[in-house]
């Protein structure tokens, strides 16, 4: 019997690293993405930080809207499926 990979719940995929290259794309995203829609660091720190206190994040998805949390909490224009507005 295969090892099943253990779901992470309140995790964000760079805290997967070792799991999956999803966190690569993640990065490649938000270096691409022009300035005027990329959330500033801090503002995308705290996004995540709230977004690892949800109890709906589960192996780095957000289990609410199906997004990857890190894709969403980049861009400035997106907001949290729960709160309606900005986190």
């Amino acid at each position: 019997m295969e090892d099943q990979p253990k779901r992470c719940r309140r995790c964000l995929l760079r805290e997967m690293t070792g799991q999956n290259d999803y966190y690569e794309s993640v990065k490649r995203y938000r270096a691409t993405m022009p300035a005027a829609k990329r959330t500033p660091d801090a503002d995308y720190e705290r996004r995540l930080a709230a977004c690892k206190e949800c109890r709906h994040l589960e192996n780095g998805t957000c289990m609410q809207c199906g997004c990857y949390v890190e894709m969403r909490a980049a861009r400035t224009d997106m907001h949290c499926p729960l709160r309606g507005g900005p986190w």
